[in-house]
């Protein structure tokens, strides 16, 4: 994504938009141009632009999120002079809290979500330092409004009405640290955060970004359990970090055009917990047994690559961020309408016998719609035994977060 004082402003997709509204048909790229004189009247974020452009390959979608933004758009076709335009209309209705948004994940992800087109208000919560990045995002000339709250004392306000909640609060990796050396600390921030969340906006989505995801999840979830408000289909882990990875690494080992590539991730969010599925890529590709080792391991480490090659200034913020933020973009498509939203993500399931698991779901409006079972059919070898390998620890922290909850009950 990207923008320009004078000509052009530009908008991810994975969809074009064809002569008919009511035909899309997937592509790599598309775009969208249009006379601001006349067609972005009550776009006022983009008053200055002449033209709107939206490409695929800077798209956060995945190839089968296909349809993104043209039913987040009203469209109508105008002549002007000689010629027909499309009459692109965004329409900003959405409400986003980040909860951790002076962090290191906060910050860039408070800017990517504040460059959608579906996000009407940005409200950034976090105990010290939220202002200067309001007062900062707040000159970016997109329709979003963003509001600071500083403290648990504004945090109510900060959730009233909101229609997604994005948690990434919490401390980041440090070399030598693995997710659950996280436990303690997060632990703590992700009850309290989601006891306001229950309190203040109940029928949100819910984002988990804070680590360890395989223990927060199942804590957020006891946390609504007892608050009387738990809606399994709107308390997601947000895992895209770990297809972000795997579509990464396999279009460069494969040569495979990026926009292409399409890698499911099951299982968890930590170590042997992220099984990618590489028998099932899209496109089809074959992988030596070598190289199915070799890319499995690189991309359950991948974390551990970056809190290394960082040398002990951050963890993998940025690359989270921007996973955050398609899987938010996503949330809101979904919200808005559009029918054919896929995303990986960790929830509650009964695709195996663990209560959370991370498998490939169809996102609607209500949030979960569909479970997608076929992917755990038919897997190789290597990751059937995989599979079978990563449910014990997966198990265990599952429990560890439960039982977190249920010694330090939540506040009435």
């Amino acid at each position: 994504m990207a923008a320009t004082s004078a000509t052009t402003f530009s908008i991810g997709s994975t969809a074009s938009a064809g002569s008919k509204v009511s035909q899309v048909t997937q592509s790599k790229a598309f775009s969208i141009n249009f006379n601001p004189k006349n067609y972005l009247r009550s776009f006022c974020g983009l008053k200055a632009v002449n033209s709107v452009i939206c490409e695929s390959e800077s798209s956060f979608f995945g190839t089968e999120s296909s349809i993104a933004l043209n039913r987040s758009y009203s469209t109508k076709a105008q002549k002007h002079t000689d010629r027909s335009y499309r009459y692109v209309q965004p329409r900003a209705s959405y409400k986003v809290a980040i909860l951790g948004a002076g962090g290191g994940i906060g910050q860039p992800l408070a800017l990517l979500i504040k460059m959608s087109p579906l996000v009407s208000a940005l409200n950034l919560y976090d105990i010290a330092n939220v202002k200067g990045v309001a007062a900062d995002l707040s000159h970016c000339n997109t329709p979003s409004q963003v509001a600071d709250f500083t403290g648990a004392s504004e945090l109510a306000n900060c959730l009233k009405d909101v229609n997604v909640v994005v948690i990434p609060a919490g401390v980041p990796r440090k070399p030598g640290m693995t997710r659950d050396d996280l436990f303690n600390i997060n632990a703590n921030i992700v009850k309290t955060l989601v006891e306001a969340v229950a309190d203040n906006c109940p029928d949100a989505f819910i984002h988990i970004i804070s680590n360890p995801v395989n223990s927060t999840v199942p804590i957020a979830a006891e946390v609504l359990k007892q608050k009387g408000v738990y809606d399994p289909k709107k308390l997601f882990g947000v895992t895209t970090l770990d297809v972000v990875r795997a579509n990464t690494f396999v279009a460069q080992k494969k040569n495979l055009k990026l926009i292409d590539v399409d890698v499911p991730v099951i299982g968890g969010h930590a170590g042997i917990t992220i099984l990618p599925l590489l028998s099932k890529t899209k496109p089809a590709v074959t992988f030596t047994d070598e190289e199915v080792e070799e890319l499995t391991v690189r991309i359950q480490n991948a974390g551990t690559e970056v809190v290394e090659a960082k040398a002990g200034a951050g963890s993998a913020t940025l690359s989270m961020a921007y996973a955050a933020a398609r899987f938010v973009e996503s949330s809101l498509r979904a919200l808005d309408g559009d029918s054919d939203v896929y995303e990986c993500s960790y929830i509650q399931s009964e695709l195996t016998e663990l209560p959370f698991f991370a498998s490939r779901i169809k996102l609607g409006k209500n949030g979960v719609e569909a479970v997608i079972s076929s992917e755990l059919q038919g897997l190789t070898e290597y990751e059937q035994k995989a599979l079978d390998a990563l449910k014990p620890e997966l198990k265990a922290s599952i429990e560890k977060g439960v039982a977190f909850v249920q010694k330090q009950p939540v506040t009435a």
